[in-house]
């Protein structure tokens, strides 16, 4: 009997998969139903505890028995080394289609050799689809998978919870064996367990997440280390959280730190810096030397804009020192801090608070002015806040020399200067902030907001700066005293 004369005429096969991820499997009968010409549409997949085809061929329960058997002269079943290399990953994904549609493809490859190379084909691009997928999620496994320890009959055992998104548990224990080849462990999944211990790897069916311990006494120690070496320079939340969903952070004992730490790296991250300038810059001991290395500076982009260094100005000893953004145009031109408009309406707002301002050190966040060319117009631009960290460290020369006993920051920008981390003016205002050398840091906002203001919003927060310049003026009396 020949392999058409095997094949029932209009007959409907069901081929039942042993195991969901068995490519090995699914690659042995879909060559066999290729040499004997089987059209996709007349082939159903079913998985384990799946069901098959109600007008499948044949009464056996299984229908495996009764599959087309090619002939031994049948041609060899023609396909491509990248069709391979996709569908071993896509035969592991948990889209209940993907061995029907891979055995589709297959059929087309028969004739049509360089379909794979069709990036437009709907086909090929869902399959390159299931592959990425599956790779990412067996990158997951790799990364993931936290180990407990627990104590059993046979001493130390490690156990772990996974819940992978397809069916990459057996394909991945490898790995896993060679990685921990010296230590006894499972690993626990919805989809089917494994288990090594230390000379035999076996499976056994799926698990539940309370079948798992949640924590051992080798936890803290891993935390505190985690902690120690995770680096705010680095830090990209929306990266990270691509790569290491939230899905994943029940299973991991670090993930509890990691709230905390995001919201503490950018001040981490400042202290880094400073830090290292430090070590490599020796600390100026008068404001001649910052003024002249200010001067020289080149550390950020705002220094190449073309634009003078614009120094503080004030005594040694003087016990306020304000902070502001940045210098600005006029300010450029003349070379000292707060000349321009919003100069002239701080100095008008500190003399009916009472503070004289020729008795104050002022000085700015950012050095230089950074601006945008609007025709002949300088347009004023913010500084990034890494371009105020990496300002901070003369900010930081100027305070340890001046050594004030109050700190008026003008701005969030000013604020971070002096922080290493941005502040909410609202949340901020109003109340004093130690620092780390014993003086006090008071914030409110930039006279530059107020003129941008009109009407009773000018009048509003034009009284809470008056409000803040008073309470500034009140507790300098106080030190005083």
């Amino acid at each position: 009997m020949t392999a058409m004369q095997n094949v029932s005429l209009g007959a409907h096969y069901v081929v039942h998969m042993p195991q969901p991820d068995d490519f090995a499997f699914w690659r042995e009968r879909a060559r066999a139903l290729i040499q004997c010409d089987v059209p996709p549409d007349r082939v159903s997949w079913v998985e384990p505890g799946g069901t098959g085809d109600l007008f499948a061929h044949g009464g056996n329960a299984r229908g495996e028995k009764r599959l087309p058997v090619p002939d031994k002269d049948a041609p060899p079943v023609r396909v491509s080394k990248r069709f391979m290399s996709l569908a071993r990953n896509a035969g592991l994904h948990s889209d209940p289609e993907r061995f029907g549609l891979l055995y589709r493809m297959l059929w087309r490859l028969q004739s049509s050799a360089r379909i794979m190379e069709d990036k437009a084909d709907p086909d090929v691009r869902r399959i390159e689809e299931w592959d990425k997928s599956v790779r990412r999620d067996s990158h997951k496994m790799h990364a993931f998978v936290r180990f407990r320890e627990v104590e059993g009959d046979e001493g130390e055992h490690y156990v772990a919870w996974f819940e992978p998104d397809h069916h990459i548990v057996r394909t991945n224990a490898g790995f896993f064996k060679r990685r921990f080849a010296n230590m006894k462990w499972s690993i626990l999944t919805p989809r089917g367990c494994i288990h090594w211990d230390g000379k035999v790897m076996r499976e056994s069916g799926p698990a539940q997440r309370s079948d798992a311990p949640s924590d051992d006494p080798t936890e803290d120690l891993w935390k505190s280390y985690y902690a120690s070496t995770f680096n705010p320079a680095r830090l990209k939340v929306g990266a990270m959280m691509a790569e290491m969903p939230k899905k994943y952070w029940k299973n991991m004992p670090e993930a509890e730190l990691i709230p905390d730490l995001i919201a503490s790296a950018q001040a981490r991250e400042a202290g880094m810096v400073a830090a290292g300038e430090r070590e490599e810059r020796q600390q100026p001991k008068t404001l001649a030397e910052i003024s002249s290395a200010i001067t020289a500076c080149r550390d950020c982009p705002i220094a190449e804009c073309g634009t003078r260094a614009v120094m503080g100005e004030g005594a040694i000893g003087t016990p306020l020192m304000i902070v502001g953004e940045q210098p600005g145009d006029q300010e450029d031109v003349s070379g000292k801090p707060f000349v321009g408009p919003a100069g002239q309406l701080l100095d008008e707002c500190l003399g009916t608070a009472g503070i004289d301002r020729e008795a104050a050190y002022v000085t700015n966040a950012a050095k230089h002015f950074k601006y945008v060319q609007r025709g002949k117009r300088r347009i004023h631009q913010s500084p990034t806040a890494k371009e105020i960290d990496t300002c901070r460290w003369w900010l930081e020369a100027e305070r340890a020399i001046v050594r004030p006993r109050i700190v008026l920051a003008l701005g969030a920008s000013a604020a971070r200067g002096l922080l290493g981390k941005t502040v909410s003016i609202s949340q901020a205002r109003g109340a004093p902030i130690p620092l780390d050398d014993g003086s006090e840091l008071w914030v409110t906002v930039h006279p530059s907001y107020l003129l941008r203001l009109d009407g009773d919003a000018r009048e509003e927060h034009g009284a809470l700066f008056a409000r803040d310049l008073s309470a500034v003026r009140a507790r300098l009396s106080e030190l005083a005293v």
